[in-house]
Order: C-alpha cells, then structure tokens, then sequence
C-alpha cells in the first residue's frame, strides 16, 4: 500500500505562485510514476502534469505547459508542483496520484492523495 500526503494548497490571486507538495510513504517501491491531476466543481478529473522518479520523463498539459513545473525529491519520496503565472481557471482541488507508468490518464495511477484546494480569484 502507498500513502499519499498532498499539502501546499491555498487562495492566491491571479499572477501569483503556489507549490504543492505531496509525500509518499509505504510500498513506494512498487511506483514508478508521480502525477497530479485536478477537479474542479461539475467538471470530470483532468490531468496537470506527471514523472517518473527518476525525474528524466515529465508531461504536462497544454493548459499548463510553462507555467507549472513538476518535480521529485527522491530522498524526500516527494513530488512537488510548482504553480506560477496562476489564472482563475485554476481553481480545482489537486490530487496526487501514484502509479506504474507515466501517463496522462488516470486510470493508470493505483494510489491517490486527499487533494488540496486551490483556488485562485481574479
């Protein structure tokens, strides 16, 4: 089993800057890739960004790319998300989810955090 610990959420106007953090305890052996995913209110969990481990393969999506950057710690066992240039359509809880393969679907990711809220006014 795999544990996931989100943190770092909060209100921020637009422009501003917010990194998540979320930490990995358990069998985190058995994962091999991080990602973050969001939902906002009425609207289906859709993918952020993910990695794997050793940090050499990320993706994002296009609504995004250049201003979120995702990242580990694997001292940590830690995966950060690093959020700038933040826009009102941010506004989501953030999930953490752990899995075996980088992908942008959840459906490949077995573990799940309790989520952080964002939410970013104008």
């Amino acid at each position: 089993q795999v544990r996931l610990v989100e943190s770092g959420g909060g209100s921020v106007q637009a422009g501003g800057s917010l990194k998540l953090s979320c930490a990995a305890s358990g069998r985190t052996f058995g994962t091999y890739a991080m990602g973050w995913f969001r939902q906002a209110p009425g609207k289906e969990r859709e993918f952020v960004a993910a990695i794997n481990w050793s940090g050499g393969n990320t993706y994002y999506a296009d609504s995004v790319k250049g201003r979120f950057t995702i990242s580990t710690d694997n001292g940590k066992n830690t995966v950060y998300l690093q959020m700038n240039s933040l826009k009102p359509e941010d506004t989501a809880v953030y999930y953490c989810a752990a899995g075996g393969i980088v992908h942008r679907s959840p459906q490949y990711f077995d573990y799940w955090g309790q989520g952080t809220q964002v939410t970013v006014s104008s």
